[in-house]
């Protein structure tokens, strides 16, 4: 994460004194134009980095540097840290203000301190881009120019209109009451009202916004969390919902249970399988979701997704059916 690199880079600094942006670039584990774009950055950010030219020359700290900070333990230091590494900053845009807070408060603790906890940040990696199946993180990139205006609306209490491009829908304009921010599993959000009704937007398929002058129509307080639960309420009850009896191996409940909306309801059978009956967004969601179990879960009703698994089990058994040396078209 950017973040994290910067603070990797002042630190250097700090330790080594001045080094040349090879030598950077080979510590940092990047290449030497990503080493100078992190220096326009820090200068950006207020961090007195300067370069000498010349044979011994490089990037250094102006002498004595240091930021004012104290009454950080090690263990809130550390919490800060960990707090910077994950991605609500960037999807809020507010990536370059989160890297700017991250050297404040590196650089401004005691010495002893300083490498303990940048020694100890080292050793924890939250959120990675993969899991231990290899499938990457679904991260969303949301244009800092949007989301800033996003941001800008939400607190100051503006109207704020959009131009939003709903699934499978020509992109529209449309005005809104911002509420709130929420980030999601690397997903930002944006909870409004509109015309009085509740609203969900998704960040990354905001194509432009712009904070007007009118004030929002909204309480004066809010509870953020309850109204994403609310919302969240709204979203699994709405829609082209399924529901779908379904017997499943004990020991793949989980797997099951995980993949799904809701459980409505759930009985052993005498065979010691388990019978659920769940919810899924919609068909295809449902036969997705049931596929991935094989013969560990079976489909009782409806009649019309065991049809769908049989045609799919069909085709697959079809093709893999073909002897060895024969032409598959």
């Amino acid at each position: 994460m950017r973040a994290d690199r910067l603070v990797s880079l002042v630190l250097l600094l700090r330790r080594r004194g001045r080094l040349t942006a090879d030598t950077l670039a080979r510590e940092l584990g990047v290449s030497t134009r990503t080493v100078l774009r992190d220096i326009e950055a820090l200068s950006a950010a207020g961090v007195p980095v300067y370069a000498e030219r010349g044979r011994h020359g490089g990037f250094a700290l102006l002498p004595d540097f240091q930021t004012a900070l104290t009454g950080l333990n090690h263990d809130e230091a550390l919490a800060l840290l960990v707090a910077g590494s994950r991605r609500g900053a960037q999807l809020f845009g507010l990536g370059s203000a989160l890297a700017s807070a991250m050297l404040k408060v590196v650089d401004g603790l005691p010495d002893g301190l300083r490498d303990t906890a940048a020694d100890a940040v080292q050793r924890l990696l939250i959120d990675p881009e993969t899991d231990l199946l290899s499938r990457r993180v679904a991260a969303e990139e949301v244009s800092d120019t949007i989301v800033a205006e996003v941001r800008h609306a939400v607190f100051a209490g503006r109207k704020l209109r959009i131009q939003y491009a709903a699934v499978d829908q020509t992109p529209k304009w449309r005005t809104v009451d911002p509420i709130g921010l929420v980030t999601v599993r690397e997903q930002g959000y944006l909870l409004a009202t509109r015309g009085g009704a509740d609203r969900t937007y998704r960040l990354a398929r905001v194509l432009a916004a712009e904070a007007l002058d009118e004030p929002a129509q909204r309480p004066d307080t809010v509870d953020l969390d309850r109204a994403w639960q609310e919302r969240n309420a709204q979203f699994r009850t709405g829609g082209d919902q399924v529901t779908v009896l379904v017997r499943v191996d004990p020991a793949r409940r989980e797997h099951l249970v995980a993949t799904v909306l809701a459980v409505c309801a759930e009985e052993a059978d005498a065979d010691g399988s388990l019978r659920l009956n769940v919810t899924f967004q919609d068909s295809r969601h449902a036969e997705w979701a049931l596929w991935q179990h094989a013969t560990h879960a079976e489909v009782l009703a409806p009649q019309w997704l065991r049809t769908s698994l049989h045609d799919r089990a069909t085709a697959i058994a079809t093709r893999y059916g073909a002897r060895v040396g024969q032409r598959i078209t």
